[in-house]
């Protein structure tokens, strides 16, 4: 039985190893091109087939026909029945799908919509040479057994170049962060490169804003918050990682930057994107709980995490069998973490922030909750920015020819107080229209 504050792990089933590729640097010494590419596009990847607990093909196209259904009237879908896509995008979003549903559920295609040209502006002017140089050092440790990214002059490299050049170009003051690599490169997977540029821009600037910029200012505080939240629901595992001096920034980076790209089987990656997307930030705080409690949730699993070291490798080699979509996805929606809560916390650490921290304070009320937060928030600049139809004004008429005045009724003795007690004296034979006109309306039940 599980002790309190779930101090231990939920034991789950020993499957297939459906590991896929979680597309680190370690992989550049990886198979050679004779090998198969799996299912999600990895070069001799272990996802050429589904693995056991994924659902059968029946299922999938029901959910793919319920997306259609809904992304077909995605504005009437937001609007009133925002808890089927929150539900269905738990569920896992249909591998068809993604590039239709990614771009409505951060707000990318809006954002498209508003400023149509504006990619290939940017794609086509040069690049700003210092950052230029430190792009192309770095495309080919993107995904390097992915078949999109294993030629330099590929298709995939070179899209990923113009979309982070774009970028640079977009937000020159934020630049480039290395961590927008394997990001952009995830969006290039499913969508051309303008929508993945647009979803790139809402992740940067409405999901994480301050997390790619130069002084990460917001990736401090929710280090923070993330150790407070340890010290709450898993307070063993708080106390042995400051004993063995392991902080959160030695390890939360890489996790949140990269939204997990780089250290969970790319199937596992695709839905927590899909809750992500739909949920916001409050997923990689449940997802990161989750790790640290497989990782160092038992007394044997902490006793063999003696030093520091030891304690990192732990955290980034937990078995893949415990990573495996559905039962780490179940785990990952039971952890005891609300919006509210995280906005609690959020506010508690920003109070304890030292006000000598180098770099601009960070801006949690710039980050929006998900995607209903986002819709929410388009529509009412859309409204007053005149993009979306005019609400139609009431036009008052002039009035008519003056009629003569009506002339004041007799109300002596016909007041309400007078209607609702009984008079002294013999009753009526029957009471005036007035009064059943009077009497119908007070009967009336509201």
């Amino acid at each position: 039985m599980a002790q309190a504050l779930g101090e231990d792990l939920v034991q789950t089933s020993e499957g297939q190893d459906d590991s896929s590729s979680l597309g680190s640097d370690s992989e550049l010494s990886g198979p050679g091109p004779y090998r198969q590419a799996d299912r999600y596009g990895f070069i001799g990847g272990s996802s050429a087939e589904p693995g056991p607990g994924h659902p059968p093909a029946d299922l999938i196209r029901q959910r793919e026909m319920k997306w259609v259904e809904m992304t077909s009237h995605w504005e009437k879908t937001m609007s009133r029945r925002y808890k089927k896509v929150k539900m269905q995008c738990r569920k896992g979003i249909p591998s068809a799908l993604r590039a239709r549903c990614w771009p409505l559920l951060c707000g990318a295609h809006v954002c498209q919509q508003n400023s149509p040209g504006t990619y290939q502006e940017l794609a086509e002017a040069p690049g700003d040479p210092q950052w230029m140089e430190t792009i192309s050092r770095d495309l080919h440790r993107q995904f390097p057994l992915h078949e999109m990214f294993v030629s330099p002059q590929g298709h995939g490299q070179q899209g990923l170049l113009q979309v982070l050049k774009a970028y640079t170009l977009y937000r020159p003051e934020q630049g480039y962060c290395q961590a927008q690599g394997p990001v952009a490169a995830v969006l290039l997977m499913h969508l051309p490169p303008e929508e993945a540029f647009w979803c790139l821009v809402q992740i940067c600037e409405v999901y994480l804003p301050g997390y790619y910029g130069p002084h990460m200012e917001a990736v401090q505080l929710d280090a923070e918050v993330f150790t407070a939240l340890l010290r709450r629901l898993l307070p063993r595992v708080h106390k042995h990682l400051q004993q063995v001096g392991v902080g959160p920034l030695l390890y939360l980076p890489e996790w949140f930057l990269c939204l997990f790209a780089r250290s969970l089987p790319f199937p596992t990656v695709l839905r927590v994107w899909d809750a992500f997307l739909s949920e916001g930030v409050k997923v990689l705080f449940r997802v990161g709980l989750t790790l640290v409690r497989l990782a160092l949730g038992t007394t044997e699993q902490r006793l063999a995490c003696p030093g520091l070291l030891e304690t990192l490798g732990a955290l980034r080699a937990i078995p893949p069998t415990q990573l495996q979509e559905e039962v780490f996805m179940s785990q990952v929606h039971s952890v005891a973490l609300s919006e509210q809560d995280l906005q609690r916390e959020i506010r508690v650490q920003l109070a304890r922030l030292p006000e000598s921290t180098s770099g601009p304070p960070p801006r949690p009320q710039a980050r929006l909750p998900g995607a209903q937060a986002i819709f929410e928030a388009q529509q009412l600049a859309g409204v007053r920015g005149g993009t979306r139809p005019e609400v139609p004004q009431i036009v008052v008429q002039p009035p008519e020819e003056p009629r003569p005045p009506r002339r004041k009724p007799q109300t002596r003795g016909k007041t309400f107080h007078g209607l609702l007690t009984r008079p002294r004296g013999p009753p009526l034979e029957g009471p005036s229209r007035s009064h059943r006109g009077s009497t119908s309306f007070l009967d009336t039940r509201f």
